[in-house]
């Protein structure tokens, strides 16, 4: 039989909204001055690279020639490509945020047991911890340009500046991003903890919002290449004429996609048990109800270890309480995550 605060529709709406990344280039000298970068197809011939089948290999040992002849085929490509022009130094990033309050309310949920004891629960999280460690977080995230992601390596400086705005608000600050780790959330900074306390105020609010405007410039170097979000291409096929990597663009200007940049600001979860394990840990993982991270194929968070979002959540939401703190975080940032959570009722 059902249980009579079973919620088989249940979803919350993102708290934090991103738009998607521009991208400029400029010069670290003259920052005031930017013009919209421009994606560059190139065809470009390459080399076998890849490994050989054993098949192969019976047959190059048999044949050496067989080997000169394989490796000295062509490898045509034609991919999508972003760089500086000659004259800029600098690549200039900018997007926005949306902060959303309301996190008591789902957005939709079909049982009002539920609802009751899930507000109830959430309502007390508010009240206990105000929001101030996810926001310190998520502020650490902002000022450390974590959002650059391959740009931000080997950059020699980078330099974020954030204003926070609303109709009561108004305040701006600048990081360097250089000198705030992407390891931990240990960072001390006045200026990460008025951010903090921006962000804060508005998830903890009923139906509150601060936008954050953002624009991040990293010093690269003259005409080197920057990255963009690569487009996931489902019909590969087999037409060798068609591109093998196609990169994002906006309206002609060079960009990342908004699920990009919201990942690397959700980046924060440190809660997950192999986070303290010297061979196991990969740092800081991005808040998924499985602690999935597609690139190395693992999920860090599984129903069978009991650490998933469902897991906690479950009990949680119906008044139980959670044995460590750091598991109660976690919850809520899947929550400001949003998502469709609902159970089955049968």
């Amino acid at each position: 039989m059902a249980k009579n605060d079973t919620a088989s529709v249940l979803a919350f709406e993102k708290k934090l909204v991103l738009s998607d990344g521009y991208m400029y280039g400029t010069t670290w000298a003259d920052r005031s001055k930017i013009s919209p970068l421009a994606l560059k197809e190139k065809s470009v011939r390459g080399t076998i690279s890849n490994r050989f089948k054993n098949t192969d290999k019976v047959a190059f040992a048999k044949d050496p020639a067989k080997l000169d002849a394989k490796v000295e085929s062509a490898n045509l490509q034609r991919v999508d490509a972003c760089s500086l022009d000659l004259n800029q130094d600098t690549l200039n990033l900018q997007f926005t945020v949306k902060v959303l309050g309301g996190i008591s309310k789902p957005s939709a949920c079909n049982n009002a047991n539920f609802k009751k004891s899930y507000s109830e629960a959430a309502k007390a999280y508010v009240e206990k911890h105000g929001f101030t460690e996810l926001a310190h977080r998520y502020a650490t995230n902002i000022a450390n340009a974590r959002f650059l992601w391959r740009n931000r390596v080997g950059a020699e400086k980078i330099e974020v500046h954030v204003t926070a705005k609303n109709s009561a608000v108004k305040e701006s600050w600048t990081f360097d991003a250089t000198q705030i780790s992407t390891r931990h959330f240990d960072t001390q900074d006045a200026k990460i903890d008025q951010l903090t306390h921006v962000i804060a105020k508005a998830l903890a609010s009923e139906d509150d919002f601060i936008l954050l405007d953002i624009s991040c410039f990293t010093l690269m170097g003259r005409a080197q290449e920057v990255y963009p979000s690569e487009e996931l291409v489902l019909d590969k096929g087999n037409d060798k004429n068609k591109k093998s990597k196609i990169l994002y663009h906006v309206n002609d200007v060079a960009a990342m996609h908004s699920q990009k940049l919201g990942n690397a600001l959700r980046t924060i979860d440190t809660w997950y048990p192999d986070y303290s394990d010297p061979e196991l840990s990969v740092g800081p993982i991005a808040v998924e109800p499985y602690g999935a991270v597609t690139n190395l194929g693992k999920a860090f968070r599984t129903p069978k270890d009991k650490q998933d979002f469902y897991t906690f959540f479950d009990g949680w939401a119906r008044g139980e309480t959670l044995t460590r703190v750091e598991d109660e975080h976690y919850v809520i940032a899947t929550l400001v995550r949003g998502g469709v959570f609902g159970e089955s009722d049968k």
